[in-house]
């Protein structure tokens, strides 16, 4: 189950990366991404975080595992933040961008060192 979270969360990360790329572009006058975009990125990032948070219900995620949650759950509240702004066309605050993609890989990498016993 973590590995298929941590798959989740990849493939979520390389859309973040695309979404951020773009909206940094936006500030400078291009044009922001679509919606759906958006919405492809939370769906893999909640899909990975509920996969997270059963296996830590049922006891298969523990220490490390657990301080990603946390962490994953911070950048998630950021992401619906983002969303919200993005949905009502606003320009997103680049400070709150960089602290979400921040939080999403640095749970990523102490998932990842969990699941590989490092």
């Amino acid at each position: 189950m973590l590995t298929i979270a941590l798959v989740l969360f990849a493939v979520a990360a390389l859309f973040g990366l695309v979404l951020a790329v773009q909206h940094l572009r936006s500030h400078a006058g291009a044009q922001p991404p679509g919606l759906g975009l958006a919405l492809v990125h939370g769906l893999f990032a909640a899909s990975g975080l509920v996969l997270l948070v059963v296996a830590a219900l049922k006891g298969e995620a523990k220490g490390l595992a657990l301080v990603s949650l946390a962490i994953f759950i911070v950048a998630a509240l950021g992401g619906f933040y983002l969303f919200a702004q993005h949905a009502q066309k606003k320009q997103l605050p680049k400070p709150l961008l960089l602290v979400h993609g921040g939080a999403a890989v640095v749970a990523f990498v102490l998932l990842l060192v969990f699941k590989l016993g490092l």
